[in-house]
Parts: C-alpha cells; sequence; structure tokens
C-alpha cells in the first residue's frame, strides 16, 4: 500500500513535491554551472595556483629535514616514533600492574587462608608449626 487512495488527504504530498521540483532545479543549475567552459577554465586556475604554492612548501620542508639531520635533531616523524613506543610502553607497564594486582591479592588470599587454618590448629590444641608454614630466622 504505497500510495495513498484518492479520497484520503496526504499532508506530506505538498512538501514532497515541492522537494523534488527544488532538488530537480538545483540539480539543472549545477549541471549547467559544472559543465560550462569558464568553470573549467577557472578551476583550471585554482588548481595551478595552488600546485604552484605547495612546491615551495614542499622544497621548504625538505630543506628542514636536512637542518635537523644536520644537526642531528629529531624530526617530526622521529618524534611521532618515539611518542608511538612510549605510549606502547606505558600499555604494557599498566598492564604489568593490574597483573602484579592480581598476583598479589592471590597470595594474600593464601596468607589469610594459612593463617586462618593455623588459627584453628591452635584452637584444636595442634601444634601452630605443623599447621602453618614455617618462619624460622635466617639468623
Amino acid at each position: 500500500m504505497d500510495q495513498p487512495k484518492s479520497d484520503e488527504f496526504d499532508p506530506l504530498a505538498f512538501w514532497k513535491q515541492f522537494q523534488t521540483a527544488g532538488m530537480n532545479v538545483w540539480t539543472k543549475a549545477m549541471n549547467d554551472v559544472v559543465a560550462s567552459e569558464d568553470f573549467a577554465q577557472n578551476m583550471g586556475r585554482y588548481l595551478e595556483t595552488y600546485l604552484a604554492a605547495a612546491l615551495p612548501q614542499q622544497q621548504l620542508m625538505k630543506q628542514v629535514d636536512q637542518y635537523l639531520q644536520q644537526m642531528n635533531l629529531p624530526s617530526r616523524p622521529d618524534l611521532l616514533s618515539v611518542a608511538e613506543r612510549l605510549t606502547h610502553l606505558e600499555m604494557r607497564v599498566d598492564d604489568l600492574d593490574t597483573k602484579l594486582d592480581e598476583v598479589l591479592d592471590r597470595l594474600q588470599a593464601i596468607q589469610e587462608s594459612l593463617l586462618g587454618r593455623q588459627a584453628e590448629g591452635g584452637r584444636h590444641g595442634l601444634d601452630p608449626d605443623q599447621v602453618g608454614p614455617e618462619t624460622h630466622d635466617a639468623g
């Protein structure tokens, strides 16, 4: 049921017709402008100007890179490479920190479990050295 019946009122029908007519007018106008010889000439001049301005900038960039290399200073790509490496190192350190926290939490849980067993053994008359970990002085 794509088309409304002829006796139904479609409030958007006028808007759709208006939009379609406007789009058709703009399409024809833009096609006429782009297809004109004046547009092609102006676009050609713009591109020539752009390319002429871009060449000195490229030459300047090469000279700056050569100067930085002669002065033994890092260039922009060198600094970006170092920044990228530092970012990767920071991510790895964060990962290691997270893993270390997990290991410490596990060790603490083991220690608490062993201390709990040691305390239970003391209540039952067992020797704490036989229940828990041995703690001997190294000296």
